[in-house]
């Protein structure tokens, strides 16, 4: 089998995505056992530093703020966790996936149904023009962005700006809009269920924090290690997909194939953060075949390096020029900054 995926991956290119799913489809069995280690040397160590930070808080309350924020990054873990979940990539067994899913939606403050379908529409348009607005960070063409009066100029601006995107914009969809199943309202009893059954987990949750610790443990633990996850989750899913090469079409042109591998980034992190943020920075490849466990993304790159050198990849430094970039250019196929559109827009 080896010898077979690595004469694949010497006679395929990564410019014929189609032609990948079927070389995938060889990595998508999640392991068990595996798939259990994982799930427990990333809640354990979460729970045991949050009974950390609860000891030092009476004597030591900035130790305790500090190991909140270190425990940011193991409720990253717990949210790709949730996620491999949804896509029934984590364990064999679909419901216990999803009740894996659900108790860590409880800890995320995301609930698991409302998650998985927004999350599923994202795969299926990712890159479509025409189908933007659930599961993305939302987007306007150089087109429609001038086509808009002032004051909806001044309102997309705010909404793209550092501060509000990667402060308060994660806060407010991790504390406010999950509280609501938004985008399927109409959808079904399902999503309600879901929403309600979170909140309802997530107030006695809380409840039983303040009757034991008052409201201390939640303002010097609880926020702190749910907003440095919220950014660092906001901040990995826009660099994903917002980066200056990406690829999206109009419905007419858009291929689902294409736009995943093409239109989602090789975030290549140190080895220690791609441990807690769950390789999802090997988003092109999630993104071509969404079921394979993010334990065997490495051993794809492994098997097929000319995946690993994608012309997408990103290095850290690379991924923090991206927050400058906001409007798709039709034109020349890439996005930009507002400067730069505006230049161009004059230069024509």
């Amino acid at each position: 089998m080896a010898a077979l995926l690595n004469e694949h991956s010497q006679n395929e290119t990564p410019l014929i995505a189609r032609n990948w799913v079927k070389i995938l489809a060889q990595y998508r069995e999640p392991n068990t056992v595996r798939s259990v280690f994982e799930l427990l040397v990333t809640l354990i160590p979460f729970l045991s530093l949050w009974s950390l930070a609860w000891w030092l808080l009476t004597d030591y309350p900035w130790m305790a703020f500090a190991v909140a924020l270190s425990n940011g990054l193991f409720l990253v873990r717990i949210f790709i966790v949730q996620h491999d979940c949804s896509h029934g990539g984590f364990f064999k067994n679909r419901r216990i996936s999803d009740w894996v899913g659900r108790i860590f939606g409880v800890l995320t403050l995301t609930p698991y149904d409302v998650w998985q379908r927004t999350h599923m529409i994202h795969h299926a348009s990712s890159g479509n023009l025409d189908q933007r607005g659930i599961g993305d960070v939302y987007t306007m063409t150089v087109e429609e962005y001038y086509s808009k009066p002032f004051y909806g100029k001044v309102l997309y601006r705010l909404g793209r700006h550092p501060i509000i995107l990667f402060g308060l914009g994660p806060l407010y969809l991790f504390v406010l809009q999950n509280r609501l199943p938004l985008g399927l309202m109409s959808s079904g009893m399902k999503y309600w269920v879901s929403a309600m059954g979170t909140n309802a987990m997530i107030l006695a949750s809380l409840g039983l924090i303040f009757l034991f610790g008052g409201l201390a443990p939640i303002l010097w633990i609880f926020f702190p290690t749910l907003c440095v996850a919220a950014t660092l989750g906001v901040w990995l899913f826009y660099v994903q997909h917002q980066f200056e090469d990406t690829h999206w079409d109009t419905q007419e042109e858009w291929q689902v194939h294409d736009a995943a591998l093409h239109g989602s980034s090789h975030y290549d992190l140190p080895a220690v953060l791609m441990w807690f943020t769950g390789n999802i920075g090997i988003h092109h490849v999630h993104h071509l075949y969404s079921r394979i466990p993010f334990y065997r993304l490495t051993e794809v790159l492994r098997d097929h390096p000319v995946l690993a050198s994608s012309q997408q990849r990103l290095t850290i430094m690379q991924s923090f020029r991206s927050v400058k970039l906001h409007l798709w250019d039709s034109n020349r196929r890439k996005l930009v900054s507002f400067a730069e559109a505006r230049r161009s827009r004059m230069a024509a």
